[in-house]
């Protein structure tokens, strides 16, 4: 697949961009096409191993479903034929309750750059708490040492406000965003997911579907979101200049690589037209870094594009895997409106969280990024993402297969039924193709469990540095072995 060579430092993941048209090209053939996924002949013995390896996590999803709705507390957790229970984790593996090994391409849903359970993370993060335990209610300094460290590699961050996860991140970034330019629309781009919160359920996962999933949610909630569709700056200028006759538009924001971490990959100019567009109207620019903080580069994605956002949120890899990692970043003039404090009479955006930035969280992000930036951790997963998606092309090409592969560094999107990449641009095929198309791709995750893989969802990988030659190189033939059974 032809590809265009990004002017990126060699500090950065992403060795070449993907050519989006190319990409494109192959993502909408494979949804014209027939669903081609596990023949039926071989289901029966992908399923044979959960029957016969997987009884102890069977037994406990059986008892889980009568006391967690659904079976599971988030998605990541959901696998077919049902919920696997890890016990061990490790460097480039997992383990799960009946002692099976997988090669793990989910790494927690990517935090865990450094490979997963990492001993001088884990050394520093024990320290701490035999010091002076997860939380004390007061400062540590380390809540210190993390801003000044992101602040040192972030290019747009000259203050920073620590969060308990994405979504809180999100919700004070919207709210900041309202207060600093006192309009009060926000337009995201439709797929993407930015947790959570009442305002930002529009639009998830599928472009133009609004508020389908705002089930529980107010209208008033999300009367002031909007979405546009991907890639589109002819459509997010029409929205711009509609708001501004209706008192403007506080924010737009936007996943850099695209929706869902790419899955709906942007073209390598979408973000400085956003910027453009953002200058041209007034409205904040934030980039939901969640996934692409220090996984694209210790820079970000704002550093490899070389686009400023206002905003930055931040997620799950500010801690490396640790818990309640979330935060906003931003230029002081914009961020001075977060400030804390009781009976404060300045007017302020108001966050709060009692657990937020507490000295387990700080300690780990710290010493995790401190780790990322002295191994140079996101250029080697990136280049452990470049070899397996040569592979896997490789592999596709060979066997004569539809599926499409591609990837940004360590962040890899492997497409076999191409659902992910269906809207409501053609309604009639969504609702009658999409339930069989996600069955299709969940038992593709199911087979590659089955052959020791494990992925997000059947349709995302996740490298880290710990994937060395070795580990890719065995994953190829674990994933060949699959594609073999379609």
């Amino acid at each position: 697949m032809t590809t265009s060579t990004a002017p990126a430092a060699a500090s950065y993941a992403i060795s070449a961009w993907p050519d989006n048209a190319a990409v494109m090209d192959r993502l909408n053939a494979l949804l014209k096409l027939p669903v081609r996924g596990i023949r039926k002949d071989a289901l029966p013995t992908v399923l044979d191993y959960f029957e016969k390896k997987c009884r102890t996590s069977k037994a406990l999803a059986a008892r889980t479903a009568e006391v967690i709705p659904g079976g599971v507390q988030h998605n990541l957790a959901f696998n077919y034929p049902f919920p696997l229970a890890a016990t061990r984790c490790e460097g480039a593996y997992l383990w799960d309750a009946d002692g099976n090994r997988y090669i793990d391409f989910l790494q927690a849903g990517g935090p865990t750059l450094l490979g997963s359970n990492y001993p001088p993370v884990r050394e520093k993060v024990h320290a701490l708490l035999d010091e002076c335990g997860p939380v004390t209610g007061l400062f540590h300094e380390y809540e210190l040492k993390l801003a000044e460290l992101i602040r040192s590699h972030m290019p747009n961050v000259e203050m920073f406000r620590m969060l308990g996860s994405g979504t809180e991140a999100v919700m004070g970034a919207i709210r900041l965003a309202r207060a600093y330019t006192g309009r009060r629309r926000v337009i995201k781009v439709g797929g993407a997911y930015h947790g959570w919160s009442d305002q930002v359920v529009y639009g998830m996962r599928v472009p133009g579907t609004g508020r389908r999933e705002a089930v529980g949610i107010p209208r008033g909630s999300t009367a002031s979101t909007q979405e546009v569709f991907p890639n589109d700056l002819a459509a997010l200028r029409r929205k711009l200049q509609i708001n501004r006759l209706r008192g403007g538009t506080a924010a737009v924001v936007v996943e850099p690589l695209g929706p869902e971490s790419g899955t709906r990959p942007v073209t390598r100019d979408y973000n400085a037209g956003v910027r453009a567009l953002c200058d041209e109207f007034g409205a904040l620019l934030v980039f939901d870094e969640v996934v692409t903080g220090f996984r694209v580069g210790m820079g970000g994605a704002q550093g490899y594009f070389g686009v400023r956002p206002d905003l930055t949120v931040f997620g799950k890899c500010l801690t490396g895997g640790y818990l309640m990692a979330g935060g906003i970043g931003g230029s002081k003039e914009v961020m001075m409106l977060l400030a804390g404090g009781i009976g404060t009479s300045s007017r302020r955006a108001f966050v709060g969280g009692t657990l937020s930035a507490n000295p387990l969280s700080c300690a780990a992000g710290y010493h995790a990024l401190s780790e990322m930036a002295r191994t140079d951790a996101p250029v080697l997963a990136g280049r452990a993402g470049d070899r397996l998606c040569r592979g896997l092309n490789e592999i596709i090409d060979r066997l004569g297969l539809p599926f499409v592969a591609y990837n940004f560094g360590s962040i890899v999107h492997l497409q076999t039924s191409a659902v992910l990449l269906m809207s409501m641009r053609n309604p009639i095929k969504l609702m009658r193709e999409a339930s069989a198309r996600k069955h299709a791709m969940e038992e593709m995750g199911a087979a590659y469990l089955a052959h020791g893989v494990l992925t997000l969802a059947g349709s995302r990988i996740y490298t880290s540095m710990a994937d060395t030659d070795e580990v890719i190189d065995d994953a190829l033939g674990r994933f060949e072995a699959v594609f073999r059974l379609v």
